[in-house]
């Protein structure tokens, strides 16, 4: 069951990430038709202590990926950092969902307890269950939502709906 709940919601992280690269076109788009360099959405910061644009999408690709890499011990792609354009963080983006792509219900199995350590938290560790939950979870759409927030406070043109994306509804 747990596993199940790991997958599925790695689908979820997966389908904001498309989301996410949704928003990057629609910033490219709003440059162009303002006639802006789209490349300045890379700086721009909510509050001048916190991570720029560029920064917030990698942190969101990262957390996803390196999440899902330590509950199922699969080696996760490399991403240097080095992105200075709209399309290059979208390239992130693409290869991010390939990744949690490639993975499937049972690479999730044991994943709730598994040890889960990160060279900053200085030798603690966290069950796999509570890493998820406390941290991975909270830290994805934490700065997913400043990606977000940040595109909508320049004036590219997202609502709601861009943020949710298609929603599995059905007649009864």
């Amino acid at each position: 069951m747990l596993r199940g709940m790991y997958h599925h919601t790695f689908g979820q992280m997966k389908k904001q990430l498309g989301q996410l690269d949704t928003w990057l076109t629609a910033a490219l788009a709003h440059a162009e038709a303002k006639k802006f360099d789209p490349n300045i959405f890379l700086g721009l910061r909510l509050a001048l202590d916190q991570f720029a644009f560029a920064r917030q999408v990698q942190i969101t690709c990262d957390t996803a990926k390196l999440a899902a890499s330590r509950l199922t011990g699969k080696e996760a792609p490399s991403h240097p950092d080095t992105e200075q354009t709209l399309g290059e963080l979208s390239a992130r983006v693409h290869s991010v969902i390939a990744y949690l792509d490639g993975l499937t219900e049972a690479d999730f199995e044991g994943a709730a307890t598994r040890s889960i350590t990160q060279p900053r938290w200085e030798g603690k560790v966290m069950t796999g269950a509570d890493y998820f939950c406390e941290h991975a979870q909270p830290n994805f759409y934490f700065h997913l939502t400043h990606v977000y927030a940040l595109l909508r406070h320049h004036g590219v043109p997202l609502g709601k709906r861009d943020y949710l994306g298609t929603l599995t509804q059905r007649m009864p």
